[in-house]
């Protein structure tokens, strides 16, 4: 009997917003990047944050969404604080950036700028 692997749905979803600044960024993304890169290091208030960054290589631990601009590494040390969180850009006309609705996040500091989970 063969066994049909079902495709494992995405770490996270992104909004075709964000899709858009992902191939904003690799148009003019340095000479060897590859993509860009999702992570969650230790800082600010509440004890996390997300970085978004440029990647020139991508770690066996790290998980690969394909967007049509580019592609998206997100950390492996930060995939179980992502699951089934929502990535957008939003743009206003005092600031601009990434805005995540993450379901995994218990709380965040007062400017929005870091979470706990």
């Amino acid at each position: 009997m063969a066994t049909t692997l079902r495709q494992r749905p995405a770490a996270l979803t992104l909004t075709p917003s964000a899709e858009r600044r992902i191939a904003d960024l690799m148009a003019q993304a340095p000479d060897g990047a590859i993509g860009v890169k999702l992570s969650t290091p230790r800082r600010g208030c509440s004890g996390l944050a997300y970085s978004v960054d440029y990647v020139t290589s991508a770690s066996p631990m790290d998980e690969k969404v394909a967007t049509p601009g580019g592609d998206l590494y997100i950390d492996g040390a930060s995939l179980l604080y992502l699951i089934g969180s929502n990535m957008d850009w939003v743009e206003d006309d005092f600031a601009a950036g990434f805005v995540f609705a993450n379901p995994n996040a218990k709380g965040s500091c007062g400017c929005g700028e870091s979470f706990t989970v």
